[in-house]
């Protein structure tokens, strides 16, 4: 693995199967869908038709990317992961475990997206991995007319509060465009073994 990410090829999006109650939250999905195109990089995600997930797919698939769903039996009909060929491949995980850990295998960066509890979960576990470097993979935040600023008020406090290292909470790339984003995702820097973990 070399120290330093310089091309990005693929990247999981993790992000809700809800519109929200913002179009600037379905404007944000689609204008990061077709940055993806626009760079010649594929798209990794939950593999439903409907809110962020649908609208990212969707764009991404127009602007030529290529598109992998992953998504798992149980929440498949839930999230309208099950008729939608023209969005790409579909792959079925046996659980939302195996989900995350395929997302993760596909993908060589993450990026949230607007959505709830399942989108958290997905991305602070990648966060995480790097955390204890089960892989080295940059993470990052769009954040979409500040609707991330008490989540990254709370990640401040808890630096502050020595429950998590600066250095970890400085890996998360946080920016307001998808442009901005991904060029900030490729300059990542990978630790090779820099010390303790935690």
């Amino acid at each position: 693995m070399s120290d330093e990410l310089t091309s990005l090829r693929a990247v999981a999006v993790f992000c809700g199967s809800s519109p929200g109650r913002r179009p600037a939250y379905t404007e944000a999905a689609e204008a990061f869908g077709a940055e993806l195109g626009r760079r010649g990089i594929a798209l990794v995600y939950g593999g439903g038709d409907r809110g962020l997930m649908g609208a990212v797919a969707r764009a991404a698939v127009a602007a030529g990317s290529a598109v992998t769903g992953v998504t798992v039996g149980e929440v498949a009909s839930r999230e309208g992961a099950e008729a939608t060929p023209e969005l790409g491949e579909l792959l079925v995980a046996r659980s939302l475990s195996d989900r995350k850990r395929l997302m993760a295998e596909l993908s060589q960066a993450f990026v949230m997206l607007p959505g709830g509890f399942g989108t958290l979960d997905e991305l602070f576990e990648m966060v995480t991995w790097n955390q204890l470097r089960i892989h080295r993979k940059p993470c990052g935040i769009l954040d979409v007319d500040g609707f991330f600023r008490p989540l990254l008020d709370h990640i401040a406090r808890s630096v502050a509060e020595g429950f998590i290292r600066a250095r970890h909470a400085a890996d998360l790339a946080v920016a307001t465009s998808p442009a901005a984003l991904l060029d900030d995702l490729a300059r990542f820097p990978l630790r090779t073994g820099d010390g303790d973990g935690w």
